[in-house]
Formats: structure tokens, sequence, C-alpha cells
């Protein structure tokens, strides 16, 4: 197996934990995604070090990174960019907007209009922008991390479930344990340890590491527990709406580079059940379901039921 996937990670995976501290689960999944091209919903309560993470993240990578505070009155353009009259020279000009950078935390979506949110999903999946009939490119490698907090309902424009399939992963980041609180209360300042983190890995090294896990070879027996899994979403009675072809690729895709980080050439069931209810859960629509806590129980108890295949 190519060592370079490993590196890749560890170096990643040591450089934000200097800061994020107990999260080495979470910034595996949010790399995982990175890889796959992908983009993560986080849904959690304020002050949980989601911003740290992708700033961390956006250094460790050597990117650019914006945070765009989504509210009811921003507009397609504030994300986007405009077209504005320079006076001096008698033209038009594009100003770019925030989404002209490699690491993107959307922060609360779902308090932006619903065209706001067609926006940044038409960037997410297409990778450009459209301004006064211009398309433009996003630079490369982009990935958006876009936060909701499961407390507060009021005045918010919840993203359907089709926009929701649009997301490669939903996530949970979570309050720390009580040891690692009390070593974040008595440790350094974590603004000076982020201006302190560096560049760990290249936008070449990156490239390689993508290239190496589209070389990691996936069973029949691996296909089949995979699509066992989708098949069984669209056919439970508790489940309204199932997982769509696109959340079967995600996964198949995820597998392939948690293997490499494992320094594997072929994925495992294990790969599949690790990574499944984080890449899938939220592409459901569970009847009485209520909560995304709620959907992702009903997910775990159909996972329970799939047998799961045999190693030979």
């Amino acid at each position: 197996m190519n060592t370079n996937v490993e590196q890749v990670y560890t170096r990643i995976l040591q450089n934000c934990s200097k800061v994020i501290v107990g999260k080495e689960e979470i910034i595996t999944r949010l790399l995982i995604t990175f890889l796959c091209g992908g983009h993560v919903l986080l849904e959690d309560v304020p002050g949980t070090g989601k911003t740290m993470l992708l700033r961390a993240f956006a250094r460790s990578v050597g990117g650019t990174f914006k945070r765009i505070q989504f509210t009811p009155d921003l507009l397609p353009s504030d994300i986007t960019g405009i077209n504005f009259y320079n006076q001096r020279t008698g033209e038009f000009e594009f100003r770019e907007g925030p989404l002209f950078s490699n690491v993107i935390l959307a922060d609360e979506i779902n308090r932006a209009t619903p065209r706001t949110q067609s926006a940044l999903l038409e960037a997410m999946a297409e990778r450009q922008i459209s301004v006064d009939g211009v398309t433009k490119k996003l630079e490369e490698p982009f990935i958006v991390m876009a936060t909701e907090n499961p407390l507060e309902s009021y005045g918010t424009f919840p993203l359907p479930d089709a926009q929701m399939d649009r997301f490669f992963m939903r996530l949970t980041l979570g309050y720390m344990t009580r040891e690692e609180e009390i070593s974040v209360m008595a440790g350094p300042d974590r603004e000076e340890m982020i201006a302190g983190l560096g560049q760990v890995v290249t936008a070449e090294e990156i490239q390689n590491a993508r290239a190496a896990c589209d070389e990691v070879t996936v069973s029949d027996d691996c296909k089949g527990y995979i699509m066992d899994i989708v098949s069984a979403t669209r056919t439970d009675s508790r489940i309204l709406a199932g997982v769509s072809a696109r959340g079967s690729i995600a996964l198949y895709r995820a597998t392939r580079v948690k293997a490499a980080f494992s320094g594997r050439s072929f994925v495992i069931p294990e790969d599949i059940r690790a990574l499944a209810a984080d890449v899938l859960a939220h592409r459901i629509t569970a009847s009485g379901a209520g909560t995304a806590k709620r959907t992702r129980e009903y997910f775990l108890q159909l996972l329970e039921q799939i047998p799961v295949p045999m190693e030979e």
C-alpha cells in the first residue's frame, strides 16, 4: 500500500489534535470527506470548537479559510460575489465573495433563506458559481462544513431532504470529556496555538493521496454488503424515503479512504460498518423520527439486523 496516504493522514491528524483535543475520530472523518471531494454537515451546540477545527484543518493543508455567518438577510451575492461599477475605469469589475476560498465554514446554514442556501449548494455540487450569467470556477481544493444548531428552530429554514443528500457526511463534534476540558482551560491560548500551526502537507501530496485511495480494491462481498445496507433503508416500514444512489457511491468511496488510512489496499466489512451511519443516516426520512438523533438511532437499529460478510 502506498504509505503516502498514511503519512498525509498522520500529519494532518497530529497537527489538528494540537488544538482540537480528543476529537481524532471527527478529524479523521473530516479528512475522509476532504479526500473524497465531499462536504460535511455538523449539527452541534455553539462553543464546541467547530470554527477552531476548520481553521486548524485549513492551516494543515495550506488552504485559505473563510467563515460565513448565515442570517435571514444574507443574499446569494453576499457569498458568491458581485459585479460592481468602477467609476475610475468606467468598467464593471467582479469582487469575489467568501466562497472563493479552500475551506469554508457555513455557520448556521439553516438561518439563511432557501435562495441563499441554494447558492451555497450549487457551489458545493458544481465547484462553481454564477453571477449575472457568467460562470466562475472555484479554487481547489474546496470543502464546506455547514453547521446547524439543534436547539433553536425559531426563525430558521431547515434544509430539505434533497439538499441534505448533498452532504457527504453528517457529524456531531460533541463536548470534551472532563479531563480534556480541564486541560484546555489550563492550557495555552487556542488562538495563539492556531496562529502557530503550519502547513504539514502539500497540494501535490493531497493529489497523490487521492489517487492512491482510488487504487484500493473492494471485494464483491463488501460491495454486496453496502448494497444490503442501502436496500434495507428502501424497504423498512419505518423509513419513508431510503438512501439514494448518491449515498451508496459516497459510502463506497469513503470506505476506500478509510482502508488506505489503515495501511490496507483493500476494504473490509468493519470499514463499512464504521462509516455507514455518518455517511447514510442523514439521507433517510424516518416515519415519526422528528430529530436527526432519532433518525440515526433508527438507522443503527437497522444496521444491526444486516448480516456482515465473513472474511475468507
